[in-house]
């Protein structure tokens, strides 16, 4: 089935709208992108990390560049007809001109969402002043709306991921990226319950994104404290490569293979791959 770039915003979009929270994987190829969706996930993002790790780079260092980002995303979105938003990192580069292109350029792809981060890949200073962030998100938000369909951009605040465990720096920065038209917030690394809470409450009526992680509580209690969406980031690729690394040590070390017990079968996957 054939569904057009506006028809997936639009679907896209109303995800956000409720009642209750959707969970948005996020695989790294195409192969992963047909096996969510065969599950029938709403919609699918995509993750830097999974797809840095896939090339053999480490994330979060400017490794891969924008067009390769595009490229992969471009195969995530043909992979199935499932709605597709992407990690577009920090915009790939400081200036608001730059994080303005990149928007246009995923649209390009065929993208309906995409998430910019305030996180600058300097690790001498990590995250951008509260100023030339905000208006990052303000020259994505003009760009999104200058398009011919719907494109959710998520706007990101980073400090939990770089050590900077100030909840009040984080819940002004996504109140600031509201005011500047983000249509979903979100910040990486909140640390419990009451935190996702507070940011829910400080950031309402506007959808807060929510990163599953070890210790991310059931879907249940996370939609009572008023989240909208919750994505996976990296994690599945971390599973995946934890069952790999594990067969490889078997084989390397005990030189048996009790792993292929627990993989799915040829045929299971070769189903998947049917793809649209």
């Amino acid at each position: 089935m054939t569904v057009s770039q506006a028809e997936k915003g639009k679907q896209f979009r109303k995800l956000h709208d409720g009642p209750g929270a959707f969970i948005i994987p996020n695989p790294w190829d195409a192969g992963t992108a047909r096996m969510l969706a065969a599950l029938e996930f709403p919609a699918l993002a995509t993750t830097s990390a999974g797809f840095a790790f896939s090339l053999g780079r480490r994330d979060g260092e400017g490794l891969v560049s924008r067009a390769e980002v595009m490229e992969h995303a471009r195969a995530i979105v043909n992979a199935s007809a499932l709605p597709v938003s992407a990690d577009l990192e920090n915009g790939f580069g400081d200036d608001p001109k730059t994080v303005a292109e990149t928007i246009h350029l995923a649209a390009g792809a065929g993208l309906v969402g995409g998430s910019i981060e305030d996180a600058t890949g300097d690790p001498r200073s990590p995250i951008y002043d509260h100023t030339q962030a905000v208006e990052r998100v303000a020259a994505a938000v003009e760009a999104a709306r200058a398009l011919s369909f719907p494109f959710t951009l998520t706007a990101r605040a980073e400090n939990f991921l770089h050590g900077r465990t100030d909840l009040d720096d984080t819940i002004r920065r996504l109140q600031a990226f509201a005011r500047a038209g983000a249509d979903v917030l979100y910040a990486p690394g909140l640390p419990d319950l009451e935190a996702i809470r507070a940011v829910c409450a400080a950031v309402a009526p506007r959808p807060l994104n929510v990163l599953a992680l070890a210790n991310t509580p059931p879907m249940a209690d996370l939609e009572a404290a008023g989240v909208r969406r919750v994505s996976i980031g990296s994690g599945l690729t971390k599973v995946a490569l934890f069952a790999f690394f594990n067969a490889a040590k078997e084989m390397k070390e005990h030189r048996t293979f009790t792993f292929a017990k627990s993989g799915l079968s040829f045929a299971d996957i070769n189903s998947f791959m049917a793809g649209k």
